[in-house]
């Protein structure tokens, strides 16, 4: 199985590039729509009512209002999502989620300020001053939420296997290019243990987001992902019923077949009392 991540600045065709590398490989192609559904049929965003041409915007304010839940969600989706095969993934930090996997093929699609201004004036109807803006705003959200979400310079070229200047490349010339480097020798298959990986990485992200959510973070309180359906819980808890609840919080997780809890109750010498 392959992964490709294609990151953009807005006015580059990243997206419509994206979209084609993905139909010419048959690979599915996962954007903020596909992500924001995906994560809407695992039960999460449950207080978002539809998925539609807001989704953007809407995933931008469940951010700001629970931050680390919702990253950890989407960070879930996207692990759960990679083990079904190859696929296409279009921001959304997939680079940097899947980073560790030599399967993986990391593209950045860039070009010149003044190209991007006409492209989203085209695109937009716009006037140049309005285009400006919507760029400003554009690269200052998506490099903040690099910054938040994986602690990287999202421009950073290191991060990247292919950096794409699509001032000259049209879309099919940029997609070409992609198709042909991902189907290269040198991108290497995912095997078994890959899948076993992002297993435990997706559930990894769906316990502490439960956890969040819940409020059970007591900063004595662990976990580990053992398999892909086994969880350990150990550390103190300050009660038996916080014992007991926080493995019944855990339960609620499907994919979770076995959980060994070892969380030690505290007593009053534990205290110094």
């Amino acid at each position: 199985m392959y992964f490709i991540t294609i990151s953009e600045l807005l006015g580059t065709n990243g997206e419509k590039i994206a979209r084609k590398v993905a139909e010419e490989l048959k690979y599915t192609f996962y954007g903020t729509k596909e992500l924001f559904e995906a994560a809407a049929a695992m039960g999460f965003l449950s207080d978002a009512k539809k998925s539609d041409e807001n989704v953007p915007a809407l995933l931008e304010r469940l951010f700001s209002d629970k931050p680390k839940i919702y990253l950890d969600r989407l960070q879930s989706v996207i692990y759960d999502v990679a083990k079904k095969g190859n696929a296409v993934f279009f921001g959304r930090g997939g680079k940097f989620l899947l980073h560790s996997f030599d399967c993986a093929f990391h593209i950045l699609v860039t070009g010149s300020m003044e190209k991007r201004i006409q492209r989203v004036m085209e695109e937009k109807q716009a006037g140049r001053e309005v285009a400006e803006k919507i760029i400003s705003h554009s690269d200052h959200d998506k490099r903040a939420f690099v910054r938040f979400a994986y602690d990287e310079d999202m421009l950073n070229p290191r991060l990247y296997d292919l950096v794409l200047n699509t001032d000259k490349l049209s879309i099919d010339s940029a997609a070409k290019m992609i198709v042909d480097a991902a189907n290269s020798e040198e991108i290497k298959s995912c095997g078994i243990d890959s899948v076993q990986l992002l297993g435990k990485l997706s559930l990894t992200r769906k316990v502490e987001s439960l956890l969040l959510e819940a409020g059970a973070t007591s900063p004595h309180i662990f976990f580990t992902v053992e398999e892909t359906n086994a969880v350990r819980l150990f550390g103190f808890a300050d009660s038996s019923a916080e014992k007991e609840r926080v493995e019944h919080l855990v339960r609620k997780i499907k994919e979770i077949k076995t959980i060994k809890n070892e969380l030690v109750v505290f007593t009053e010498s534990m205290r110094g009392e």
